[in-house]
């Protein structure tokens, strides 16, 4: 279906591909994989010919149609969520808009002399709509943007009032209204909770066309693919099988490679000492000249290429008292609507507690009262003796200064702490370098979130109160963020939606009901982590089977 053959492309001075090679065929699930800038986005844009390779082909079977996922969305404004979703789902989106100016130039009397050609028109169109299936389209639509988090009432109403993340959520649907040959889906997970990424892993395995799709959710890619493309130092290598199983390869051939570097090292070692020893000897002058020949036309074995990973030592936080956090008799409503209805809560030290429910659940409400971003409209929530909360949101990456770089942030937070120190906890979220002297202002905003977490862990508080801080993190920070705080020796309370990280963080679930029939069932306390509470209701997610 897909051919990229033997393409070059360079960025300036970045070489991204070099006489590269990869193929899409039909009903694949493929993941694209590769460190941060080494050309994953770039892949997609050379499919859809929004760029060009340098040398080299791409190859596109005629008439194969292309849904293309990416983060930038665009402006959307002017119609409802669900308008919005239909309008650029591809050849139904363009009939359905036909057939209606179609039928309006039938109703209008000053077109009565072109009445016949309209008529014909409409009927081809209207053939060929129903062939696409154009007459459950809306239903379609509808239920592509329930299974991404809309309700019900938030599907007629203005697009433009939604904010970036649910933007993103309609544009995905709209891809998936499609129903392309080809999904191209560049991060899709980035801004669904876990039950919309459910209904999505259930969507794609459905899908019969190929997905050629990026994404930082591990549980999601091995859930879903069955061949992995690598990017790396401009090669494109691809694996067959799910990411875990592209890791234990990789892992194998660069112990291979490392081994057979070592072992043509020591050959070389060795011939090298020969002849330095019998150089000046004119009885072995024809063996050392032998073995100079030989060595020059040894094709040499480049050095293992190694990840580098920095390692953090992060302190222990001092010690609170065993009451952390308590909520008692707690109300809390926006307008005609109840969130908690006499909620009581306590957190005690050590326990990492992860939040579920579904939208609308209350979650993020929970996290602010308790960190005193919000205030309960009834009861108390108090905070435990020689308790030092840090609270990660959303927001808290709009509160870096834009002036600043990504060292003046933590210099600003840490004014006491040495350069050096900062440097490698930078290091270990990933800024290496020329991305210490970045400004704020041009990060992304998984960069932001990583230096907003690198800032709060370097002096680390002994309740950490974090609402979706995995959002944007690549797998390689996730998992260095997973093992920091599997070593914490604080108190958390946490809202996720990556799997790994729920499962190897929490000790304790709390699961918040929504409304039902009007009213809030009690929220339910599972005594172990998201494993048992998987374990214990025989699902991943509340609402979802």
């Amino acid at each position: 279906m897909i051919r990229l053959d033997q393409i070059s492309k360079q960025h300036g001075q970045q070489i991204l591909f070099l006489e590269a090679s990869m193929s899409v065929f039909r009903g694949e699930k493929i993941g694209l994989v590769g460190p941060n800038g080494s050309g994953k986005s770039t892949i997609f844009r050379l499919i859809v010919k929004e760029d060009q390779p340098d040398a080299g082909s791409v190859v596109i079977e005629k008439a194969l149609t292309i849904g293309y996922f990416s983060q930038d969305v665009g402006e959307m404004t002017g119609r409802t969520v669900v308008e919005e979703a239909m309008a650029g789902a591809g050849e139904v989106s363009s009939l359905l808009h036909e057939l209606r100016e179609l039928e309006a130039k039938m109703a209008d009397p000053d077109q009565g002399d072109t009445l016949e050609q309209t008529v014909e028109r409409f009927g081809e169109v209207q053939a060929r709509f129903d062939e696409r299936g154009g007459y459950a389209f809306e239903a379609r639509a509808r239920e592509i943007l329930a299974g991404l988090g809309f309700h019900a009432d938030t599907v007629d109403a203005d697009v433009g009032k939604l904010s970036g993340g649910w933007k993103m959520r309609v544009a995905l649907a709209r891809i998936l209204l499609m129903k392309p040959d080809v999904l191209l889906l560049d991060e899709p997970t980035n801004h669904l909770d876990i039950e919309s990424i459910l209904w999505l892993e259930q969507f794609l395995r459905a899908f019969e066309g190929a997905v050629v799709m990026t994404s930082h959710d591990r549980e999601f890619m091995n859930r879903l693919v069955t061949k992995i493309v690598e990017i790396d130092g401009g090669e494109l290598t691809t694996h067959t099988g799910d990411y875990d199983f592209y890791l234990q390869q990789r892992a194998i051939a660069e112990m291979h490679k490392e081994a057979q570097f070592a072992r043509q090292q020591a050959m070389l070692a060795k011939e090298e000492a020969f002849i330095a020893r019998f150089k000046a000897r004119a009885s072995h002058a024809a063996q050392v000249q032998s073995r100079v020949k030989k060595l020059e036309k040894i094709e040499r074995v480049e050095p293992p290429k190694r990840r580098h990973v920095v390692e953090f030592d992060f302190p222990k936080p001092p010690r609170s008292g065993d009451d952390v956090a308590k909520l008692e008799h707690v109300h809390k409503g926006f307008g005609q609507r109840v969130i908690y209805d006499d909620l009581d809560f306590l957190i005690r030290r050590k326990e990492r507690w992860c939040v579920m429910g579904v939208n609308g659940a209350g979650k993020s409400t929970l996290l602010k009262l308790i960190a005193g971003e919000s205030k309960p409209d009834e009861g108390q929530v108090t905070v435990g003796a020689s308790v030092k909360l840090g609270y990660f949101a959303q927001h808290a990456m709009e509160l870096l200064d834009p002036t600043h770089t990504v060292l003046e942030s933590l210099e600003w937070q840490h004014p006491k702490a040495s350069k050096g120190a900062l440097r490698t906890l930078l290091g270990a979220f990933g800024f290496s370098g020329d991305d210490h002297d970045k400004p704020c202002r041009v990060l992304s905003g998984g960069e932001k979130a990583r230096v907003v977490l690198a800032g709060m862990l370097f002096d680390p508080p002994n309740f950490l109160v974090l609402d979706e801080p995995t959002n944007h993190l690549d797998m390689e920070t996730k998992e260095m963020l997973v093992k920091a705080l599997s070593d914490f020796e604080g108190t958390m309370l946490f809202v996720s939606h990556d799997r790994a990280f729920l499962r190897a963080l929490s000790n304790r679930v709390l699961e918040l009901s929504g409304p039902i029939d009007g009213k809030r069932l009690p929220p339910r306390l599972y005594g172990g982590g998201y494993t048992e509470y998987v374990a214990a209701t025989g699902r991943e997610a509340p609402g979802v089977g």
